[in-house]
Parts: structure tokens; sequence; C-alpha cells
């Protein structure tokens, strides 16, 4: 009698299991692969045996083989195929340059397709295969590599049909459980390829919302991706029967069955997910040349009425395999029997080939692969698969069950060693491999693709299926009946999983099992009840027998009441809870011991991101100008600090060595830290806004750039300037070639110059390429140096040639303006981002799209490849970071900042009411006496700098980031107008203000000067464009007659208000002047600003320009000032937090404050003069009384962990706590 392998030679024979898998991809037999390759098949036999290995020659030929019929994963086709020559024992031999020049080859047909036919049935073919689109996109997502396919050639051949030659629009592969469905789709799918533009793979099976599929779909069949995705179901239906239209596309979408009810014979969607239906017959009934195959275990009932209807809808239906598949089956795990033996064998598992793997372990392990005394068992028979599989899984060991049940919480292929790290009570690494390749022996895990280093596993859909309805219905009927076991063994939900894993565990996981607990409790309060019962008797637990018991009930009561405030978790051990983005005000950890938990991170907008040479630093720079860095791919906070204080704007940048990180902020400034305990080593001044900065590879030189029109080198261990390059206009990025010869620099104009450097002389400007029509912002040169890609607000990134100077490639796409570029250390890819919210990949070296990564719902600002080039890290406005799969496309982690900056506060005329902008996009109105909830406008897309009242309190005006003025009704809270520049669509708005009669409105902006607008006509007046870059506020003087501004070019400037002729400029500041106001009766004007070692107060005669008082005494940066009613005071806030109050005349400090945690932003006093708001980047409104400087109020919107209690908390950071106090929580020892 034949015996299995050991489990040694099976290791050792990972090439003819590859050879087989392979083979199976591409549909042929031993034969004809053989008579492909030149070989016999006797050869290809005793390569899959592993009884000889193929010489370079015929392994060449193989690869190459593989490679034109898409038998290797999209995008993984170098590695797969350099595995592959390694498992034959070869590993020297491998020739990379022909392997590339093998990858870059154009297609050629071959006798491929007539040899898969006539070695099965040697006949013609009946189907004439269309050559494939050099520019065919494979995508095929989590399709499992089928490596035992039986039989199926009939089904194959009808579907292949159906699907080529008769053109069918809709094809549905029906079946029970484990009949083989999905093998045969994919199997059909890599056959067909060559016939489509594009093939799609998706896999239902974890429920995405129809609107989520939909939107990942076209994210790869259309040849743009949709960067303004529409909103409505049915336009997103349009556009991809658009796609389906105009190309020739195959979507596969696998497990159909997880969208439809349960029990339900009339094959209905499940509540929810009804969209499917209309989606289906859409497809269904209109004209297209594309074909979307199905896979389900019952037909829809859309689309059995129409199989009737119509010759384009057809479904094939599966029943068992053939007795000659089954005998290859029995073979190749040794099972014997008789002739009849295998016959009944077959007949009671109804040739289902899950089942019959299933059963033929059973019959291996128990009775030495013998058939008949298996059939001599009284109970053999099983009414379903499910009735199987529960017999199967009764017979497991713990360790078994266990490790299948991981496998369903995971739903993603994993290791032995990541399945043992999640295992509680812990159990050592042999027994885990053991158990694993014992359930894999049975067929109850598959082999998933290969990790780092090590095998992975999963579950067929079938199993993953059942084992998910066990965990449910277990952990339902605990919390009902007070039971633990799979409530401590097993996370529901895992914080530190990929993003949409994470999903799909709140979906298939969490979701029912509330589902399940509603039934029976029928009220939601008496479901929380239950669950607030159990929290508490886990309370006097030990830590170790607790497992992931609190972490689970945390998660059903999150689910089920949206948020976790006022929640009692003190005492308790949590595991692994995700906490971010959940609102827990009120609530309490004291005393509580936390292990891998989540949070919401307290940072703002994300201006710049960047990961060191070896990946084990991440950083990013906040327009708060903070600056945090993590280790561990991102899961640990090292460090985080306000490093400057201003917005850091793509200034981010690690030493070679990993030492050093360097940053630059709009403040003018560039810091160097050390990485290690972030001490300040020097700081260096631009002398306008810093937006770019680029370590030479060596590490030696720091280039850094900005609006002063300058780029300087700075060398980096003393931070001398060591040369300044002097340009014509702002330089907005800088990049250098990997030799460190070359620095390429992007300008305000869409130049963009190659410098040559050396060290005994001046850097020579020795190459100019023009192409861009807008500001150049991202710059990145391709590994070898021989490219750059250069990314321009003219919406188009652009490849270069350096020799030359010839701009290879245009690449177009994006709908809105580009801020950042980065070429993956590989070469292969090309990503940019901007303000449509949306990432681009591109083929760097066809310049063709690859995929667009979709998340964002604000601008991304800056974007990294990780050292690997598999993930992109992305920072964006809408306060996340995102880690991005690259050969998948998902998102696979998010860190969720929340912080609200407030830029600028505006008394009512009355002085009853405040309003307030900043980084949230609302307008928001307060009402100062009462202790009521704020009224929020919304309209905005972007930060909001500039809010003021008309004198007479009908409107309120704001100025938005989002190139846009609004003014509203407050009474209705109503927008009534939308003002944008008529010159410039892109304008950037920074500040806002009323004329004294309300007729005019000012504002500022960002390089579009000083705009002034009749509000009777409601169109724009004049423009004054002196300014070179930010106008930071603009104020009227009391008579109406004049208008001040100021800047960062470190002017202020007077303008005649009704023609906008300039009066004066008065430039006596060392830096950027950020507010102007002027005394009640006009005489004098005061403005602040910030100089290299400190901050600058001025008082100026307005009638002569001169400067007639300097303030002494400000050590920070001058962020905001405002005069009292009566003229002899002022009250100045600086970027500390500080407010000073002044007198006027001797220019003595009267008394200070220290009113926040962060920059002054704004100060106004009241109409009545008694009060004085203040506002800040630390997001709070402070109300004091202007006379006797006391605080008189704060006003803030509930931050997410407002009033947490961590007191006496075990397990949290020092970084961790800082965060949770910068959001709310608090110590009961008073200190935060």
């Amino acid at each position: 009698m034949k015996r299995l392998p050991s489990h040694q030679q099976q290791r050792e024979n990972a090439f003819g299991r590859s050879c087989v898998a392979l083979r199976k991809k591409m549909g042929l037999t031993q034969r004809a692969l053989g008579e492909l390759l030149g070989i016999s098949e006797q050869a290809i036999q005793h390569w899959e045996r592993g009884v000889h290995a193929p010489s370079p020659e015929h392994l060449e030929r193989l690869l190459a083989l593989c490679l034109q019929h898409h038998a290797f994963a999209p995008l993984r086709e170098y590695a797969e195929a350099q595995q592959l020559w390694r498992a034959a024992g070869k590993p020297a031999d491998f020739d990379a340059s022909w392997m590339r020049a093998q990858l870059t080859a154009p297609f050629a047909p071959s006798a491929l397709v007539v040899l898969k036919r006539e070695a099965a049935h040697s006949a013609e073919p009946l189907v004439k295969q269309e050559p494939p689109s050099t520019s065919s996109h494979l995508d095929w997502d989590d399709a499992l590599d089928v490596h035992d396919f039986y039989g199926r050639e009939a089904e194959r051949l009808q579907l292949e049909q159906w699907v080529v030659q008769e053109r069918c629009q809709v094809v549905s592969v029906l079946g029970m459980g484990g009949i083989g469905k999905s093998a045969l789709a994919v199997t059909l799918m890599h056959q067909v390829a060559p016939a489509f533009q594009s093939v799609v793979f998706r896999s239902l099976r974890d429920a995405p919302p129809c609107q989520d599929l939909l939107a990942d779909c076209l994210q790869v069949l259309s040849p743009q991706p949709l960067s303004a995705l529409p909103g409505s179901l049915e336009r997103r239906m349009d556009l991809l029967l658009e796609c389906f239209q105009a190309q020739r596309y195959l979507l596969v979408l696998d497990n159909l069955e997880s969208l439809l009810q349960a029990h339900n014979p009339e094959g209905r969607f499940r509540a929810g997910y009804e969209d499917y239906a209309v989606l289906l017959r859409r497809v269904a009934e209109s004209s297209h040349q594309s074909c979307l195959l199905l896979t389900s275990r019952e037909s829809p009932a859309e689309l059995g009425s129409l199989e009737s209807r119509r010759a384009s809808v057809r479904a094939l239906r599966l029943a068992g395999l053939e007795q000659e598949a089954c005998e290859q089956l029995f073979e190749e795990r040794d099972v014997v029997g008789t002739t009849h033996d295998r016959l009944r064998l077959v007949q009671l598992y109804v040739g289902n080939p899950l089942a019959l793997k299933i059963v033929a372990e059973a019959i291996t392990e128990l009775f030495g692969g013998e058939i008949a005394p298996f059939l001599q068992q009284e109970t053999v028979i099983f009414s379903t698969i499910r009735d199987l599989l529960a017999e199967q899984f009764a017979r497991l060991s713990v360790l078994e069950q266990a490790l299948l049940t991981w496998l369903a919480v995971v739903r993603e292929p994993l290791g032995a060693a990541e399945l043992q790290a999640m295992l509680v009570p812990p159990v050592a690494a042999v027994q885990v491999s053991e158990a694993l390749e014992a359930l894999h022996r049975r067929s109850l895990v598959e082999r998933g693709k290969p990790g780092v280093g090590q095998a992975t596993f999963t579950l067929q859909s079938v199993v993953l299926e059942y084992v998910t309805e066990v965990l449910v219905e277990r952990v339902s009927e605990q919390v009902q009946h007070t039971g633990w076991e799979h409530l401590l063994s097993y996370a529901l939900e895992q914080a530190g999983a990929k993003a949409y894993v994470r999903q799909a565990q709140e979906r298939q996981i969490v979701a029912p099992v509330l589902v399940r607990l509603r039934a029976v409790y029928r009220q939601k309060e008496a479901v929380e009840e239950q669950l607030l019962g159990l929290l508490s008797q886990l309370r006097p637990w030990e830590q170790e027998a607790v497992g992931y018991g609190p972490t689970n009930l945390i998660s059903l009561l999150r689910e089920l009441r949206g948020h976790l405030r006022r929640l009692d978790l003190s005492r308790l051990a949590i595991r692994g809870a995700y906490l971010q983005g959940v609102e827990m005000q009120d609530a309490t950890l004291s005393e509580a011991t936390l292990r891998d938990a989540v949070f919401t991170e307290a940072f703002n907008a994300i201006w710049a991101v960047a990961i060191s040479a070896r990946g084990t630093f991440w950083a990013a720079g906040s327009s708060r100008g903070e600056v945090r860095v993590w280790r561990e791919e991102g899961h640990t906070l090292h460090l985080a600090w306000q490093a400057h204080a201003d917005v850091v704007e793509r200034a981010l940048a690690f030493s070679p060595d990993e030492r050093l990180l360097a940053t630059g902020s709009w403040d003018g400034t560039i810091k160097l830290w050390d990485l290690e305990c972030g001490a300040l080593l020097w700081t260096g001044w631009q002398t306008d806004v810093v937006k770019n900065l680029a370590f030479a590879p060596d590490g030696q030189i720091l280039a850094s750039c900005g609006e002063d029109a300058t780029i300087r080198l700075w060398d980096a261990k003393s931070g001398t300037n060591v040369e300044t390059i002097a340009a014509q206009g702002a330089v907005f990025s800088v990049a250098w070639s990997s030799d460190g010869t070359q620095l390429a620099s992007g300008y305000f104009d869409g130049r963009i110059q190659i410098w040559e450097l050396q060290a005994t002389q001046p850097a020579t400007c020795v190459q100019t390429l023009s192409g861009h029509t807008h500001w150049v912002l991202g710059l990145a040169f391709a590994p070898d140096g021989t490219q750059l890609a250069s990314a321009s607000w003219d919406r188009t990134v652009r490849l270069w040639d350096i020799a030359s100077g010839r701009c290879l490639h245009t690449l177009d796409g994006h709908t809105d303006r580009l801020h950042t570029v980065a070429w993956s250390p590989d070469g292969r890819t090309v990503a940019s981002g901007g303000f449509d919210h949306t990432i681009w990949l591109w083929d760097a070296e066809q310049g063709s799209y690859r995929a667009g990564l979709q998340g964002h719902t604000a601008p991304v600002y800056s974007i990294a490849f990780t050292p690997d080039s598999s993930r992109l890290l992305s920072g964006s406005e809408d306060r996340t970071l995102r880690v991005w799969d690259i050969e998948s496309g998902q998102c696979v982690r998010i860190i969720q900042g929340y912080a609200v900056a407030l830029y600028d506060v505006a008394w009512s005329p009355d002085g009853k009411r405040l309003a307030s902008v900043g980084t949230d996009m609302l307008v928001t109105l307060w009402d100062v006496a009462a202790e009521t909830l704020p009224r929020t406008l919304h309209g905005h897309r972007w930060t909001v700098h500039g809010v003021e009242w008309s004198p007479d309190g009908l409107l309120l005006a704001s100025a938005g980031w989002d190139n846009t003025l609004r003014l509203w009704d407050p009474a209705t809270g109503a927008c009534t107008q939308i003002l944008q520049d008529p010159d410039y669509s892109d304008t950037v708005f920074y500040s806002v203000a009323w004329s004294p009669d309300g007729q005019r409105l000012a504002s500022g902006s960002y390089q579009r000067g000083v705009q002034v607008w009749d509000m009777t006509a409601r169109s724009r007046r004049w423009v004054g464009r002196a300014h070179l870059t930010f106008v930071r506020c603009v104020a009227w003087s009391p008579d109406g007659m004049r208008l001040a501004s100021c800047g960062d070019d470190g002017t202020i400037r007077l303008w005649r208000a009704t023609d906008g002729t300039m009066l004066q400029t008065l430039q006596e500041h060392s830096a950027k002047v950020a507010t102007v106001a002027w005394s009640p009766d006009g005489t004098w004007l005061a403005s602040g600003g910030g100089g290299r070692s400190a901050g600058e107060l001025f008082l100026w005669n307005t009638s002569n320009g001169e400067r007639v008082r300097t303030f002494e005494g400000q050590p920070h940066a001058v962020s905001a000032v405002v005069w009292n009613t009566l003229g002899d005071q002022l009250v100045s806030g600086d970027s500390d937090g500080n407010l000073r109050w002044w007198e006027a005349q001797s220019g003595k400090c009267l008394a200070m404050r220290q009113g926040h945690q962060g920059a002054v932003h704004a100060l106004k006093v009241s109409p009545d003069g008694q009060m004085l708001a203040s506002c800040s980047e630390d997001g709070t409104l402070k109300v004091w009384n202007l006379q006797s400087t006391e605080l008189v109020r704060t006003l803030h919107r509930d931050r997410p962990y407002e009033r947490l209690n961590i007191t006496g908390t075990q397990g949290l950071t020092p970084a961790q706590k800082a965060t949770l106090f910068a959001l709310g929580a608090f110590e009961e020892d008073g200190r935060h």
C-alpha cells in the first residue's frame, strides 16, 4: 500500500508543487506542457514528483511561458519567478537581466490555447482566442492559487464558449459549497485573460457594500481613476456600464451567496445589499461588450427570470466531479479500494471535491488509506457540506479548532508565528506548525501566498463561513448565559489588523453577534445592560485570565451604542482595543491595564511625511508645526513635539544614517534634531516660508528652498549655510540625484532646473526643463538618477530624461492640482497625490496609469514609499496618515488624528455671539452668555482662516483655503453667496474684513494679493499685488479711507480704499508680519511679527510711516494684536500662547496671562469695549475681562477623550499619555 510522503519530503519538493500549480493555472496537462517546452511528458512528471530538477535552459522556457500567460501574480512576477528558480535548487544561475527583459518584452501569442484542447480532446478548438491588448490589466486581488484542480474540462469549455465566443454578459457558476465553483472560475479567468482588456477578480465573502465594490472596480476598469467619484449609486453604475461598453472587461465576483438571505428559496438579497440586485439587472439588460462572471450557491432571483429570456445571461450548475477526476484525487492522497468501493464513496459525497478531500484524509489517518473499513462505519453520510464540516470540526483537537477560528477572525493568509502570537493561552511554536500541517492535510486550511520567509495559511470560503458562524453563535450564547470560552479566547476584531480586514470583522463578526443578541433581548438597552454586567464580572479577574474578554465586550458596546461615553472600564485588563475615532467623554480607564490599544492621535492636517532609509522610523509634520516620529512602521510612537510655530509643508527629511531628522516650516526656520532623544542640534533661517528639504545621499549637506527665492545648502553637522543659490522667484521643491552630484529645483512658474554641484565650485545650472504651466511642488529622481518625476499644480506628472532634458511622458488624469510625487526604490512605480484626494500609481517605464488609491477625504500633501517599495505612506488635510499596500491597492492602516486649531474670531455687533473658524472647515457660532452647544455652518471644503460680521450683523463673511469667500445669513445658517477670484480659480483666501460702512469687503490671499469687493454689486473692485506671498491680515482704518495689509514678505502696505492705490510701504520688520491693527482714531498702526531672536511689536505713525515705538520684552513671535476702545492700551498674543497688555504711550507691559497651549491667532474686543476674545492653535476660545485681564470663560467643543479618567492606567507610553491629555483626558492628581 502506498504511504504518504514525509513532511520533510513535502517541504523539499516545493518546486514540484509550484510546477503543478502553475501548470494548472495555464490549464495544461503534463503532456501539453512538455510539448510546449520541447521535453517529454515523463520529464514533467519527474519535475512535479521531485525526482529531477529542470536544467537552466528548460527552467527559462518554463518561466517565459508562465509570464506570457499570466500564471504569476500581477506585480509580483519577478519575485515569484526568482522564488521558483530557487526552489529548483539553482539560485546561482538566475539571470536577473534576462528576467527583466522578459518582463518588458511585448506579448507574443503562442500555441498554448490550441495545445490545451488537443491535449484534452485531440480536437479543433471551439473558440479562437483573441490576442490580448498589450495594455491589458490583471487585478486578481485575493483569488486563491488553484493547486488541486480536478476534471471539469467540459464545464470549462462550456464557460469559455459563453464568455469568449458567444460574449455573454452575465454568466453564473452555481453549486453547493465545496463543489469547486471558485476553483473553476479562477482557472477560467486565467485562461481567457488574453481575450479581455482587463480582468478583475473580487471576493464578496466579506460582504462589501455595493457602493464600495463599485468604487474599487472602477479604479481598475476606468482608464483614468475616478478622483471625484459620484456619490450616487446610480451614477456609479452608469460609469461601470460606460466602461463595459467602451472596452472588453471580465469582472469576476466570487461568493455572491454571502449577500443573499439565508434560507430564502427565492434568492433575495439581504437587507442593506439590495443595490446588488439593481447592479445585476443593469449589467444583464444593458448593451455592452463585457462579461460579469458570478459564483454562488444559489441563483439570485434577478437573474433567474432573465436566463430564459436573454441569450446573454447564462448559468452553469455544477454537479459533482466525474469519477475519473475523483480517482485522480484518491490516487494523490493514497486512498485505495475496489472499483465498487471508490464508486460508492464518490456517490456518498455526490462528487463534492472538498468533501472528498476531507474524507480522504480521514480515511488515510484512521483506516490506513483503505476505503472498505471506512464504508463499514455506521455514520458516513452527511446531508450537507456543513454537516460534514461540523463532524470534522468536532473531531479536531482544541488547538486545531483554535487555529481555524483565528483564521476565520483574521480573514486573510497568516503564518504560523503570527497565529501563535494570538493564542490564549500560549502554545509552543512546534505544536502550532504541526497542527497547521495536519489541518492542511485534512483540506480544512489552504496555503496562501508565501509570506516573508514562511508559509501562510487561509480558509476556503465554505470553511470560513462555517467557522465564522460557529464563532458568532457561540459568542452570542456565551453573552446570554455568562459563558466565557470564546469570549476570552478570540478577538472579535483586532485593533492592529489591516484597515480593510478590521472593517470586515466589524461587518461579519461583531455586527452579526449583536443581531443575534437583539433578537433575544428585543431592546437595545437590555443588550447593553447584559454586556455591562459581563464587564463588571470580569473586573476582579486576574489579568492573565481575562484574555480578549473585556476587549470583545468593548467592541460590542461601541458597535451597539456608537460611542463609549460615560463607560466604566476601570480595573480591567484590555488587550488590543480599537479606541481610535471613538468618543469616550466622561469614561474612565482608571487602574486599567492596556495592551496594544489604538487611540486617536493629537495632530492636525498632515502636510509632510517621511520614511527613513531602512524603514526604522516614520515621521509626519502637521499644519500646527508638530512633528511626530514612530517606530515599527507607525505602530509605536517614538517622539512627538512642537517643532515649529507654523506649517511643516513637505519639509521633513531623515539623514541617510537614520540618526537625524531635518524639519522646515512656514515660520522660516530649518531645524535639525537628534532622533534618539529629540534634542535640537541647530536652527537655520530661510527668511521666508520653507517649502522643501532634502538630504544629499552622503548625509553631509542639507538642501532647503522657499519663497525667499533661494536654495540654501547647509552643512548638516554644523548648521552652517555653505552656499545660497539665488533663483528667479519662489522655489517650491528640491531633490537630489542618487549620486549626489545633481540637485533639481522646481519653481513657481513651472520651470525645473538641474544644478551640478562640486565641492570647490559654486553650483551651476546645467539644464532647464520646461513644460509645466504652474507651480512645481513635487520632484523625485529615479533610483538610478537617469530620470526625474515632477508634479505640478497644472494637474500633470512629467517624467524627464536628465541627460537630454526631454520630457518622456506627461501623465494626465488628476482632476485637481498636484502637491507631491514619489519614485519607488525599486524604480518601477511613480506615485502622485494632490487636491483631488487621490493617489495615483504610474508605471514608471511605460508612463501609464497603474492604479488609484482612494480613501482620503481631503487634499493629499505628501507621500513616501517604504524601502522595499511594497507600501506607501500618505498624509492629508483630513488629519489621517494612511498606509497603502502597493500590490493590492488596499489601505492597510489608518492613523487618525484629531485637533481643531482656531484661526479667527469675531464678535457680533450686539456683543452676544462669537463666530470662530479654523481647521475643522466650519464656521461656528457661540452664545457668549449661555451654556448651550454652538451652532455650526457647513460649506467650506478646506481650512477657514478668516471670519467677520458685517457692521449691521445681517451677514457673516468667511475666507477659506478652498478658494472661496462665503457670505452667510447668521439667522438661518444658510450660505447666501460664494465669491471667487475671477482671474485665478485656485486663489487661497487667508483673511477678511468689512469696511466700517459695510459697503466693501477686503480679503488677503496667498500670492494673489489684497482684494477688495463691492458688496452692493457683489463684484471685485480692485486688487493690490505688491505682496509676494501670504497676506496674513487686512484692516480698515476707522474712517474707511485706507486699508492696511501685512504678510510674509515682511512688509506692511497702506492702500487707498477707493481704487487700490498703494500709499505707503512700512518695512522695518525682520521677518513676516502676522498682524496689524489701527488705533481707534486712526493715528497709529500696531504691527506684530517674529524676528530670528524674538518677537516684534511695533507702533507706526500712519501719517508719515515712521516707526515710533518698539515694545520690548516680547520673547516669542507676535501673532495677534488689538487696541482697547480708548486707544491707550494694546493687547498682543504670541506664538507661545501668551497674552500681554501694553501701555501704548510708554510701551510698558502692564500684565501677562498664559492663555493658551498654542499660538494665539486672533484677538478681538467686544463692541462695548468690556471683553476681549482670543482664539488659538489649541482649539479654544477664551473670553477675558479687558480691564482686569481676568479670564471670564473658555469655550470649546468636547475633544474625543474629554474628561476621560486615566488615573493609574497601566500600559500607556509617555507619548500615548501626552496624546490623551492633549485630547481631554486627565489624572486625578490634578496635573492635567
